[in-house]
Order: structure tokens, then C-alpha cells, then sequence
């Protein structure tokens, strides 16, 4: 199951955002918005924001009973430029310098099929490690007793 939250016409530059985003990309969302509120960007914050709301909006369609914020993690997160709002900014002999406010807009999806997937993984992980420490106890013994 997958849920969007999409952020549009947000203030600064879709370069300063993707160095953040590329940080939590792919990672758990319980992971990624504890780093994220330890980050110094402001770009760390907006993006802190969007995934929590993609996280609302995951529970918000499944259910607090099937779905929990641990159980979540962030399939994708795209970073496209925005509109760049042009100002100038008046300086001597007449001239003016020109200032470019950059806008970008973000979209973040996260998912819980991964969750699962890995769950079931550390599960068989965990089985086939029990069946290695077992079968290994079985050498040691059948070497003292030779």
C-alpha cells in the first residue's frame, strides 16, 4: 500500500532540497524524520513536515489497527524546480541587480510493502541462523566425542 503527500511551491531552491532529500532517500520513515530534526537546513524541517503528513495520510487510508509509522518506509522522494520569482534590488548610478527567489516542489511515497518484505526477510534470516548455530553444535560434539 502506498500513500502521497505532495508539497508544492515551497520556498528555496529544489538544489538545497535535494541535498537533504537524497540523506533519507529509501531509508524508514521513523529513521529518516529523527534525522531530519537534527539537521541545521531549513530544508530539513519542510521535508521533516511532508513526510510526516505522507505517514497521516498512509494511516489515514490503511487503519491505526493495520499500519503503524515503524512499519513505513519512503519508496520515493522527488524533488522538481519550481517557479523562480524575479525581484531586483536597487543599487548606484541607476542600475539594478536582479534576485531570483527560487520556489521547488516536493513529492514523497512511502510505501509498507518494503516493511514487509524485510520483515519476512529478517524472519528467514533468523530461522536459517538458528539451523547454522544448530548443525555447527552438532560438529563440535561429534568431534569431542572422536
Amino acid at each position: 500500500m502506498e500513500a502521497v503527500a505532495k508539497a508544492k511551491f515551497l520556498r528555496g531552491s529544489a538544489r538545497k532540497m535535494r541535498l537533504v532529500a537524497d540523506i533519507v532517500r529509501g531509508k524508514d520513515l521513523v529513521w529518516a524524520t529523527t534525522h531530519l530534526k537534527f539537521m541545521p537546513q531549513v530544508a530539513a524541517r519542510r521535508l521533516q513536515k511532508i513526510l510526516e503528513a505522507a505517514a497521516a495520510n498512509a494511516i489515514a487510508i490503511e487503519g491505526t489497527a493495520k499500519l503503524k509509522p515503524e512499519d513505513l518506509r519512503i519508496a520515493r522522494l522527488m524533488v522538481d524546480g519550481g517557479p523562480i520569482a524575479r525581484r531586483f534590488r536597487a543599487v548606484g548610478m541607476g542600475r539594478a541587480y536582479r534576485i531570483r527567489k527560487r520556489y521547488c516542489h516536493v513529492t514523497v511515497i512511502v510505501s509498507d510493502d518494503d516493511a514487509r518484505a524485510r520483515a519476512e526477510k529478517k524472519a528467514e534470516a533468523k530461522t536459517h541462523e538458528k539451523e547454522v548455530a544448530k548443525a555447527a553444535r552438532r560438529v563440535s560434539r561429534k568431534s569431542r566425542e572422536a
